[in-house]
């Protein structure tokens, strides 16, 4: 069937088509949860309460592709990401029932009893050991998409598979270049100008961008989710799933863990003040559990599972960590900034309604952006919370 836009009745036909799960003489309906320019989202329900997800790529976004070319292949990106990281850690994943190539429509299973990770922390729950588990599924998908098990031929045609030169060319831009120039996509307010102005001229921050974005684009370490924030992590009391990876690509792998540290930030610095005395030290704790997980679940898989034997080198494998580490920092201090001051800024800002403690935020993330991508090489683990602490 070539390209429509699917309505209510047709996500539901396509639904029952593509899954045996609601049986024969179901009475199906669709209600529409979300469109947000990029996609459209439907839940298929039969009369039995048995339910499913239906996600469709938009041709058109009245945001995002007026600035740049994004066709339909994105939707084939994300089905791809998320069945292949499923095979390694399919407790993680939302699972991917079917993709249709000719609609650009994935059906999904329903996680209806989970909820959005973010909206979560602004309700004020604090989910039990999420910094433990989403370690240790960055770690594991890094590690078994990685030269440190894959031959070279291998990785590379998977490298062709995962190709998504279009979203790739979008957190180019909004990451690395739109905040650090005076550019008509920046969201800034009169007030900001001044502090922002100073990323403009400041050429030794923007050497130390540069040198992140040239690892974006020439460091394929490994198969990222490429946009894993608190927004496409959905949570309840026993499962932890990852959903959204349509910017999925090969990068560096302190890419992913940069961006789950700053959204982890970002929730942690736009706090309501009246809630901070637990959510603070619980988000900072959270950061703590995920980089102490993720690295040493990524060690002993290096250690034990490596193939490759030039990779086998212990010294070389600690050097290897320590460069995570400090990566990690560069790009969730990249991160805050654009999520502050650049295009499609952070929803945890958007929501803020007084307006002297929004930009009293604005300002602790620019400050601690630039901090994290200029003090990288020396900031430890402990460095980082106390600064958060303060």
């Amino acid at each position: 069937m070539p390209y429509q836009r699917l309505s209510p009745k047709d996500a539901a036909l396509f639904a029952d088509k593509h899954s045996d799960l609601f049986g024969d003489h179901s009475q199906l309906t669709a209600e529409q949860l979300d469109t947000n320019g990029l996609n459209q989202v439907f839940r298929v329900k039969n009369n039995r309460g048995t339910s499913l997800i239906v996600k469709q790529a938009l041709p058109e976004h009245s945001g995002l592709t007026q600035h740049w070319p994004v066709s339909l292949h994105r939707a084939q990106i994300e089905a791809d990401v998320l069945k292949y990281q499923a095979k390694i850690c399919p407790e993680y994943l939302v699972e991917v029932l079917f993709y249709d190539q000719e609609l650009a429509a994935l059906l999904l299973e329903d996680l209806s009893d989970c909820a959005v990770l973010r909206n979560a922390f602004s309700v004020g729950q604090q989910p039990q050991n999420i910094g433990i588990h989403l370690g240790r599924y960055l770690a594991k998908t890094s590690f078994y998409s990685s030269d440190f098990v894959l031959t070279g031929p291998v990785k590379k045609a998977r490298q062709l598979q995962f190709n998504n030169p279009e979203l790739c060319l979008v957190t180019e831009d909004l990451v690395f270049t739109d905040p650090y120039c005076n550019h008509e996509r920046n969201s800034l307010n009169f007030v900001q100008v001044p502090q922002v102005q100073e990323l403009w001229i400041n050429e030794a921050l923007q050497a130390e961008v540069a040198q992140l974005k040239a690892d974006f684009l020439a460091k394929p370490q490994a198969l990222l989710h490429g946009d894993l924030h608190c927004g496409n992590i959905l949570v309840s009391h026993e499962e932890y799933k990852v959903i959204g990876a349509e910017f999925g690509c090969y990068g560096p792998i302190a890419f992913d863990a940069g961006t789950f540290i700053a959204s982890l930030i970002l929730n942690l610095v736009t706090q309501n003040p009246a809630n901070t005395t637990s959510a603070r030290p619980y988000l900072s704790n959270q950061i703590d559990l995920f980089w102490q997980e993720f690295s040493t679940v990524f060690s002993t898989l290096m250690q034990k599972e490596t193939k490759d034997q030039s990779f086998q080198n212990s010294l070389y494998q600690q050097r290897f960590l320590q460069q995570l580490w400090r990566d990690t920092l560069g790009y969730a201090g990249c991160e805050l900034i654009r999520r502050t001051v650049g295009w499609a800024p952070a929803p945890e800002l958007q929501q803020l309604t007084n307006a002297g403690f929004k930009l009293q935020a604005q300002r602790q993330l620019l400050t601690l952006g630039q901090d994290l991508i200029m003090q990288r090489q020396q900031i430890t683990v402990a460095n980082l919370l106390a600064k958060l602490a303060e």
